[in-house]
């Protein structure tokens, strides 16, 4: 069933390998619904905060979660504060506009 009249957001939160299961707690915590976490590589930026002295492991955790627009700032704060994105080498996430969303239903409506 689609949701045509609530709008969403899609966070996608990047972490080092091992953090993701404390980010999605404080993210449930701060009211989302669900996530998809999986494992990924990265690439580049460990070279260059390595210059730093900052160790930076190429193996990573990406969440995805799918967020009613009323709740993404709410989730997101929770997420930057639990994965330390404000530290350097912690991570980074991002929001975007989910424009059709399916699969959804409105939780307030039976």
């Amino acid at each position: 069933m689609s949701v045509p009249d609530m709008k969403f957001n899609l966070i996608t939160c990047v972490v080092q390998r091992g953090v993701g299961d404390d980010v999605w707690k404080a993210a449930r915590e701060a009211g989302a619904g669900g996530a998809t976490i999986y494992f990924a590589r990265g690439m580049g930026v460990r070279e260059r905060l390595g210059i730093l002295g900052v160790a930076i492991s190429a193996e990573k955790e990406v969440l995805l979660l799918v967020v009613p627009e009323q709740q993404t700032d709410k989730v997101f704060d929770a997420i930057v504060e639990a994965a330390k994105l404000d530290t350097p080498g912690m991570g980074f996430a991002f929001i975007q506009e989910a424009r059709k969303i399916v699969g959804f239903h409105d939780p307030e409506k039976k």
